[in-house]
């Protein structure tokens, strides 16, 4: 999975993205000071491949990760060339999904490329940022497709789902909220990679003193979600200075640290199950004394597809799953001793994976 991190100078996004990956991005109190893109990859926490690891004593444990993506903050007229103009956005149109860091605390120290704190304006600016680069991109496809459509009829349909496309960026509105009329559009409109069609989390940026009641009674964080809920994108609520302290301890003084703090969880916790619900994700888990490792994949994946994330061999020959939920295992101690108790199932090629089974695959090439 790849997320990017998009926000204006200074709301805590770079801030966010070390305390995540622990890369060191360079962030200070400028605009602009992440000029090449940052990427960081983080290992999805996961306390099942822990327990089946020290089961099986696998020599390795291999966890789902998870990359991130930093650019520059981005500003008023950024696709008008204004700051750094928005040529860097090329970095982010292969993520899976958008983390827009907002600014939702005052701080007199730390400059709002504003002058004022406006979560909602915040992110209209960012939208329309987002929108102007996807028109730059839907042109080129026009220009392209229209002269392909004058010796062809097929791009025809095409050059039409385009220029509603864009007509329909032109308003004001994002990708996400376009209707193709048919699967062929839908198709083609997923493989244009417009960012504005990208599913978004809102990152919620918070002072410490709002963390422990998740930003209950701060205005801004109130418009946020409301804003999310409206359409249908996930939110969390974060400090991104917190979570830079968090970062500094290992995973035992970290739990001290947020029962201190009376929170349940990270930031980084948060954002990844809300990176799992709004892209559809879940993992299976492969558990033996070689490895033990999760993988990822969407809800609703059958055997088949599920194998073939392992390697496209075991699609291909796939025979049978032998599948056990990852609780009944751990009780039973061995895949054996589940066998006998009928916790086992010999699953086919229509068995939908869920998430928590610890699948053996049976294959022939």
């Amino acid at each position: 999975m790849k997320l990017g991190i998009v926000g204006l100078p200074n709301v805590g996004k770079s801030t966010l993205f070390n305390s995540l990956t622990k890369a060191g991005a360079e962030s200070a109190n400028y605009p602009f000071c992440t000029i090449d893109p940052n990427i960081g990859i983080v290992s999805v926490p996961d306390e099942r491949l822990k327990l089946l690891g020290d089961m099986y004593h696998s020599k390795k444990v291999t966890p789902a990760t998870i990359e991130f993506v930093d650019i520059a903050g981005l500003v008023k007229g950024a696709s008008k060339g204004e700051g750094l103009g928005n040529q860097f956005l090329s970095n982010i149109r292969e993520v899976d999904a958008v983390v827009h860091v907002v600014r939702c605390f005052e701080d007199s120290n730390i400059v709002h490329v504003d002058g004022s704190i406006d979560p909602l304006r915040d992110i209209e600016t960012i939208d329309l940022e987002l929108i102007f680069s996807d028109i730059e991109i839907l042109e080129r496809r026009i220009a392209k497709t229209a002269k392909a459509a004058k010796m062809d009829k097929k791009p025809a349909k095409e050059l039409s789902l385009l220029e509603r496309l864009k007509e329909y960026l032109e308003g004001g509105n994002l990708a996400r909220g376009f209707a193709p009329q048919d699967e062929d559009e839908e198709t083609l409109l997923a493989s244009y990679n417009l960012l504005t069609y990208k599913p978004v989390i809102f990152a919620a940026n918070v002072a410490e003193e709002d963390l422990a009641d998740d930003g209950a009674f701060n205005e801004g964080v109130a418009k946020v979600k409301k804003f999310a809920a409206d359409n249908g994108s996930e939110v969390f609520v974060i400090c991104a200075k917190i979570e830079e302290e968090i970062a500094e301890l290992d995973e035992e003084e970290t739990a001290m640290f947020l029962e201190d703090l009376g929170l349940q969880e990270s930031g980084l916790q948060k954002l990844i199950k809300a990176s799992y619900r709004i892209l559809g994700l879940m993992s299976f888990l492969t558990a033996g004394e070689d490895e033990t490792r999760a993988w990822t994949i969407r809800i609703g994946t059958k055997a088949p597809q599920a194998a073939g994330k392992i390697h496209t061999d075991f699609e291909r020959g796939f025979i049978k799953a032998e599948v056990v939920n990852y609780r009944d295992l751990l009780e039973q101690g061995s895949l054996a001793a589940a066998r006998e108790k009928g916790l086992v199932g010999m699953e086919g090629k229509d068995y939908v994976v869920q998430d928590g089974d610890v699948i053996l695959f049976r294959f022939n090439v």
